[in-house]
């Protein structure tokens, strides 16, 4: 007889359309609003790649492919989908009341991030399991999965194909920028936080299993809060790197993200480049995991080891 358990997958959301903006900035910032300009600014990275992120179609394509890779995986477990949202609706405690009214009593939770901290996938899984209690419903966490060989193969397979792309004979002058979001420094020294290390587990990963000779780690999107935040960002990195080493060539692989999204398509392919460009220098971005069958198989062979 086979068992239905619920799969709650997690997420942070965007705007569907422009009048979701404001609300879902002010959500971003626990409820201050964002001034005129702040909004304004946000509005118009929006419209600089296309209108509005196409995140919201991803996150949804990804939940069900995981769910269809999750269900093929098990015999005698059907996996059935919830998503939840950080700051728009469906929100985190939607998707775990809808569970409540659907009868679930077990679920597995997946946060579309695969490095753990406890400020991103930590207060994701804290939200969820605050609203669970409530109802008696049985999480299992999934806390991480960018060890997973299936997704370092991903990465390591679009590493090669783009150093394709470059003589050989200048691969020695190429260097892989390996970054993630940024988070506040003193959130990650006050929790000890792992998130650090497993971006540099991550580098260290693909540094030995693709053909790329130079290798370094950065940080991006920093938040506008006044405090300092984990760093080189990736802009002053780049800099800095081709002072210190004359690179002809830059491939970004943002591996803190799994689709192209805001923070990628305007922080990596426009800021990004427009430092490369100003360099005189190659700009590279392989295409992100999105629905990939590698990425999604490395999230079901972690679910494995929860369930």
């Amino acid at each position: 007889m086979t068992k239905t358990i619920g799969l709650l997958v997690m997420a942070y959301g965007t705007p569907y359309k422009e009048s979701d903006i404001e609300p879902y900035y002010t959500d971003i910032r626990h409820g201050k609003q964002p001034s005129d300009a702040e909004l304004q600014d946000l509005k118009d990275r929006y419209q600089f790649i296309g209108g509005l992120s196409p995140l919201a179609g991803t996150t949804n394509r990804q939940a069900e492919a995981l769910r269809d890779a999750l269900n093929e995986a098990y015999d005698e477990v059907q996996f059935k989908l919830y998503i939840g949202l950080k700051h728009i609706s469906p929100f985190i405690e939607d998707a775990v009341q809808s569970m409540h009214e659907d009868g679930i009593d077990e679920a597995v939770t997946v946060v579309l991030a695969p490095h753990y901290s406890s400020f991103s996938v930590g207060s994701y899984n804290t939200r969820a399991q605050q609203e669970a209690d409530k109802y008696g419903i049985q999480f299992k966490h999934v806390a991480h999965y960018y060890q997973q060989p299936k997704f370092i193969q991903y990465w390591t397979e679009k590493i090669n194909e783009t150093l394709t792309k470059i003589p050989h004979e200048e691969h020695d002058e190429t260097v892989l920028v390996v970054s993630a979001h940024s988070l506040p420094k003193g959130l990650i020294e006050k929790n000890n936080d792992p998130y650090p290390n497993e971006l540099h587990h991550t580098a260290q990963l693909l540094e030995e299993q693709s053909d790329i000779i130079h290798v370094a780690e950065g940080w991006q999107s920093e938040g506008n809060t006044g405090t300092p935040w984990l760093g080189p960002d990736v802009q002053d990195l780049t800099k800095s790197l081709y002072e210190t080493y004359g690179y002809k060539h830059f491939i970004y692989t943002p591996v803190g993200f799994v689709c192209e999204h805001l923070e990628v398509l305007f922080d990596n392919d426009y800021e990004c480049k427009v430092v490369c460009d100003e360099l005189g220098v190659n700009y590279y971005r392989p295409s992100m995991p999105n629905t990939d069958p590698l990425f999604i198989g490395a999230i079901v062979d972690e679910v494995k080891n929860v369930y």
